[in-house]
């Protein structure tokens, strides 16, 4: 396995500026905006884009995580159980501006499984959707983000693996390539 790495620390600390920047030039106040971090791992991008726009508006933003584990498609596919998380969404979303947050953008099949989910929260205005990376090339629904971090061009072969200092010893984005 071959480990290339495609962002370190600082680099993801200005991506995630440059997003935060994004997201209140079309949110304004986010007096009527919901960010909504995709369960597991999108909550460590909501956790730090909510930080930043908290620091920057002054504004409390209302932010939750959605869990999509029984809304996939590949739900009966799997040889071992899923283990969901915890879904928490204290506001109501009717009529809102939903920001879905992951970290990396794939097939889609995350998305569309969180599309299905929120609708037990309420009939939203509009839904957008920020990432740290794209995939594009690895699509199989039609579903592009709104926000992006950073595009990866990469092989279905490869992953892309975000690493959070909340987890791990230091932020940083890799490819990860099979030995050839």
């Amino acid at each position: 396995m071959i480990k290339k790495e495609l962002l370190n620390s600082a680099l993801i600390e200005v991506i995630l500026n440059r997003l935060a920047c994004e997201l209140i030039e079309n949110h304004g106040d986010f007096s009527n905006s919901v960010l909504i971090g995709l369960q597991p791992r999108g909550l460590f991008v909501l956790n730090r884009i909510v930080d930043l726009l908290q620091k920057t508006t002054g504004n409390t933003l209302a932010h939750g995580a959605l869990d999509t584990t029984f809304f996939r498609d590949d739900f009966r596919r799997r040889d071992e159980p899923l283990l969901a998380n915890q879904t928490k969404i204290d506001v109501l979303l009717e009529g809102k501006k939903i920001v879905f947050v992951d970290d990396v953008l794939y097939s889609g099949r995350s998305v569309r499984s969180a599309l299905d989910a929120i609708q037990s929260f309420g009939r939203p205005a509009e839904i957008e959707l920020l990432v740290l990376i794209d995939r594009r090339f690895s699509r199989q629904l039609p579903i592009q983000p709104n926000y992006t971090g950073k595009r990866v061009d990469s092989l279905d072969s490869q992953r892309v693996l975000v690493e959070w200092k909340e987890e791990a010893k230091k932020d940083c984005v890799y490819l990860i390539k099979p030995k050839a």
